[in-house]
């Protein structure tokens, strides 16, 4: 039996009291048990929140699988693009085995150290943008409350971007709605900078080198 929009409705609104008696318990007690609870029902809201949003055929973002994670504190990614090709550069997430919590690590893209970089190159893209919102006014996002998830590589389904997009090209004499049919909104919410772009899909390559070294990189891919 398919559930219903009220359905959907009735279990956001267990989701988001789940939530909050468990936001209540780890403020009381931070420990492993009501740490992990608290992370489990973040996890139960946000599919609340896109069950509801898919069955209301609004737009909502969704997880999707990517075979690295970007450091949260400076990822500094770095956005290059020319009318065919699209770039990304940012900081993958590392774990410094040594670090007590009394230390910050300077991160410098001038810098010629060797570290772990991704460049993610989007395929057939249309459309692309880096700039705001950052991760303090998040919630201000239209999609907040949507499934949107922080730090985490997602993908807009029904999303009103590629429908604004596809309708400003559909006056040209030649427009083929097909052409748009494989056409995936993509969104990597950083810690300074918000990434989206209209693409058909991408690929990622892991670098060990310096920033400098794979902006080289990057400079001959689109210029090839």
């Amino acid at each position: 039996m398919s559930l219903t929009i009220e359905d959907y409705e009735n279990k956001l609104s267990q989701a988001k009291a789940r939530l909050d008696k468990a936001f209540i318990a780890i403020r009381k007690s931070y420990n492993d048990k009501e740490r992990e609870e608290f992370d489990n029902a973040s996890k139960a809201l946000l599919v609340c929140e896109r069950h509801l949003s898919a069955a209301k055929n609004e737009a909502y973002a969704d997880v999707i699988d990517f075979p690295v994670a970007w450091d949260v504190g400076a990822p500094l990614p770095h956005l290059f693009l020319n009318g065919h090709k699209a770039y990304l550069i940012f900081y993958v997430k590392s774990v410094d085995p040594n670090w007590d919590g009394t230390y910050t690590t300077i991160v410098d893209t001038a810098s010629d150290k060797v570290t772990s970089l991704a460049l993610v190159e989007f395929e057939h893209c249309t459309s692309a943008k880096l700039g705001s919102p950052n991760d303090e006014v998040f919630e201000g996002h239209p999609l907040f409350g949507k499934g949107l998830e922080l730090y985490a590589p997602m993908q807009i389904m029904n999303s009103n971007w590629i429908k604004e997009i596809q309708n400003i090209n559909s006056v040209h004499s030649n427009y083929n709605p097909k052409n748009w049919e494989n056409a995936k909104h993509f969104f990597f919410g950083f810690h300074d900078d918000t990434f989206e772009c209209i693409a058909r899909s991408f690929k990622v390559e892991l670098h060990q080198t310096s920033f400098k070294n794979l902006l080289n990189i990057v400079s001959e891919k689109l210029i090839n």
